[in-house]
């Protein structure tokens, strides 16, 4: 992390919804999903947040060596957006504590504020996170390897 990361950062990320990033697109294996309105997904719009927030500290890291994960997501979703809308996400970083940082979230479409909330994200280095992902893998193959092939 270089010493530009700091609280107070502030930042604004603006994204056109699209049919790809609505309901039924989320789980497209979901039948409930299916028949649901196509407007922006709660969890597409919670990867906006996500997006907005690794860009706004992507150049204060060593990037891509040093990356960050979310690690809370506090978040309302109160009003719908349709697709060819444009959601703009305000942001802010409150606090930096070591590698977690705490970040100040809303966003509009223009029309209704549609979210607000907080979001955690931790730095990582990215080489032993995905060493230990690979190490994780490897252990759940290798149960499921002795589970088909019992002793």
């Amino acid at each position: 992390m270089k010493d530009s990361l700091q609280p107070g950062l502030s930042f604004e990320f603006s994204f056109q919804v699209n049919q790809r990033k609505t309901v039924p697109k989320l789980y497209p294996e979901a039948e409930e999903f299916q028949v649901m309105p196509q407007v922006l997904a709660t969890g597409f719009m919670v990867g906006l947040f996500e997006w907005a927030c690794i860009r706004a500290v992507k150049p204060h890291l060593n990037w891509p060596e040093e990356q960050t994960v979310g690690i809370d997501v506090n978040l309302s979703h109160v009003a719908a957006t349709p697709p060819g809308m444009v959601v703009t996400v305000k942001g802010r970083l409150e606090k930096v504590e070591g590698r977690k940082l705490t970040f100040s979230l809303e966003a509009d479409d223009g029309i209704d504020q549609i979210s607000a909330g907080s979001h955690q994200r931790f730095v990582i280095d990215a080489g032993r996170f995905n060493a230990k992902m690979a190490d994780k893998l490897e252990k759940y193959q290798k149960s499921l390897r002795e589970n088909l092939n019992p002793q």
